[in-house]
């Protein structure tokens, strides 16, 4: 896999966070409160939080059925697995890559271009969802209004992520209901600005376009939202059980907040499994809410160790089991779309299930 400048300034960010994060807290406090957690909370916290992966597949299937419907659920759940052990393992946040391109080996009806489209479309709706659970968190009594981030009150930067939003949610809907006129206003700027990446860019955005076929269909949009909406109910109590384990006493809807809060910050270049920067908006966002910093150091290591290994234990099974290498990744990154050879190297169809 290529690191490029990105990847060597995220991982650099993640050691930087750690340091951040860890520099000042009493470690004989973090191993205390790790030792006498409960377990119990913790594996229903460890079970919710591998669970997620499961509903992000079955997710899935309603956004790929412009382009190929009825698609096994196994191997939705597969592809998915193998993308977030790659996420968890390799710098240059391949996982979306890896979850795309196993799962062109495994079926010849999406193309590599409509998988990584479908994936665009699975992220807009995380990041609609995500934002909708932090704007019910804020509106919570329980939430402390008086906390501020950055010198400004935690309200106003929901308004501007959800004004960024909007904005996304706007253009999504110009490339699904006017495409052609949007490849034309492309290829125009492209001619002036980019001759060179005219081409690859109108294949870009048709496969795009076909991608987000789901929010023609008020049915299956209202499926994807169902899951989207479920995938991150069960995230959310995922991190609420972690909390109980470890003696934090903050409502559900911090939770939300937390969860909202991490999905928003693991967007930025950082390590293979978002090591720091998990750690250390947890802190943050635990904070708000009073809880110290060992106490909400605790949480974090104990949450994100444990629902770390069994998806990427999961994906290494499964990338092994297809027979698939990391220097496949590879020559995907480098074009659009794998070749006949490629295809041909890969496993047939439903080999894995």
């Amino acid at each position: 896999m290529k690191i490029g400048w990105r990847n060597v300034l995220g991982i650099a960010l993640s050691i930087g966070l750690l340091y951040w994060a860890f520099h000042a807290v009493d470690f004989g406090q973090v191993v205390q409160h790790l030792r006498t957690a409960n377990l119990y909370y913790f594996a229903g916290a460890t079970v919710a939080g591998t669970l997620i992966f499961p509903l992000r597949a079955r997710r899935w299937r309603p956004i790929l059925a412009s382009v190929a419907p009825g698609l096994p659920l196994g191997m939705l759940w597969r592809a998915t697995a193998i993308g977030m052990m790659v996420n968890n393992v390799v710098p240059a946040r391949a996982g979306e890559l890896a979850r795309a391109y196993a799962l062109t080996q495994e079926t010849p009806r999406v193309g590599f271009s409509s998988a990584i489209a479908s994936l665009a479309v699975d992220r807009v709706f995380d990041a609609f969802v995500v934002l909708l659970l932090m704007l019910g968190a804020l509106l919570d009594p329980a939430f402390p209004r008086e906390q501020l981030v950055g010198g400004q009150p935690v309200v106003r930067w929901m308004v501007g992520g959800g004004l960024l939003v909007a904005i996304a949610v706007f253009a999504l809907y110009l490339v699904v209901f006017f495409p052609d006129r949007m490849i034309r206003w492309f290829e125009l700027f492209s001619r002036r600005v980019a001759p060179g990446l005219e081409q690859r860019g109108v294949i870009a955005l048709r496969a795009f376009a076909s991608g987000l076929g789901v929010l023609r269909h008020p049915g299956r949009f209202l499926e994807v939202l169902f899951w989207a909406m479920l995938h991150w109910l069960v995230n959310g109590l995922a991190f609420w059980l972690a909390f109980k384990a470890v003696g934090i006493t903050a409502p559900f809807s911090a939770a939300l907040l937390v969860q909202g809060l991490i999905a928003i910050g693991v967007a930025v270049p950082s390590a293979p499994g978002f090591f720091g920067v998990f750690e250390y908006i947890g802190q943050q966002g635990l904070g708000l809410y009073g809880v110290d910093v060992a106490r909400a150091t605790s949480w974090a290591v104990g949450f994100h160790i444990l629902t770390f290994i069994p998806i990427t234990l999961f994906g290494i099974y499964y990338f092994a089991r297809l027979g698939l290498h990391f220097r496949d990744l590879s020559r995907a990154e480098a074009r659009d779309e794998p070749g006949p050879d490629d295809r041909a190297a890969g496993p047939a169809e439903g080999r894995a299930g």
